[in-house]
């Protein structure tokens, strides 16, 4: 049950970001979470929206270099070293993460952590030999 993750390479200037975001929000397509990797000319920007299809083909139109990925959005007790235990577990495991960010949900105490790993049936996997909670994609895009 992986989630679909919109990843937008930009231009590091001014305005692009906003363009961005002004071309979901004019869709009504709401974004649920995102980081931003950066260097001095170019960035990645990841989103979790409401609606992945939709937005893919919403910046498309708007001339954006945009992909979908697969993640994994897991439940992480909102508490010092929640993190470092599902951390653990992935080291343990052999599961390599891409890269990771986190947000805290609105109507819980549990963070919320999305996963770039390399394998995400192993990592899946993994979360349920645990009994640790993946989000599906309709939970994450109904935040």
């Amino acid at each position: 049950m992986p989630v679909k993750q919109i990843s937008v390479f930009l231009e590091n200037k001014c305005g692009r970001l906003a363009s961005v975001t002004r071309a979901l929000g004019s869709r009504d397509i709401n974004i649920r979470a995102f980081s931003i990797a950066d260097t001095t000319d170019f960035g990645i920007l990841r989103l979790i929206v409401n609606r992945p299809e939709e937005a893919y083909q919403a910046l498309r139109d708007e001339g954006f270099t945009v992909s979908i990925t697969d993640v994994i959005a897991v439940r992480i007790p909102d508490r010092p070293g929640g993190l470092a235990d599902v951390l653990e577990l992935m080291q343990e495991a052999g599961v390599n993460i891409e890269y990771m960010y986190a947000f805290v949900e609105k109507v819980s105490r549990d963070a919320l952590a999305v996963f770039r790993v390399e394998n995400v049936d192993a990592a899946l996997r993994l979360m349920r030999e645990k009994g640790i909670k993946v989000l599906s994609g309709e939970e994450v895009y109904n935040l």
